[in-house]
């Protein structure tokens, strides 16, 4: 029997945690990074979630940065990234970060894999 390649498996941990982030939590690139067995991997799903959002149907819009900010630029997916979270109960505060103790999926032992 062959073992799948490394990358075909963080890959495939990290779709399959991304699409059990629940609606009205986030979760970070870099926690996604950690759970899928690769800490430093945080870039890699960024890309992932680049590449593969639209085909695997992945809610794109509940990983944010660390600091509990939306990464994308305004005018580039910025508006519309809040505005779903928004939609699903998640509350900014005035800089525009999201609280990761209240809203943090991987934060309050929500981690279904």
């Amino acid at each position: 029997m062959t073992q799948k390649p490394i990358e075909q498996n963080f890959q495939e941990k990290v779709i399959r945690l991304i699409r059990n982030i629940p609606s009205g939590m986030v979760a970070t690139y870099g926690q996604i990074a950690k759970c899928a067995g690769n800490p430093r991997g945080a870039r890699q799903v960024s890309y992932i979630l680049h590449a593969l959002s639209g085909k695997e149907k992945l809610p794109w819009h509940r990983v944010i940065n660390s600091k509990g900010g939306i990464s994308l630029k305004p005018r580039h997916g910025y508006e519309l990234q809040k505005q779903l979270l928004e939609d699903e109960g998640i509350v900014f505060d005035d800089d525009d970060r999201v609280d990761l103790k209240r809203f943090g999926w991987l934060n309050q032992g929500r981690l279904d894999k």
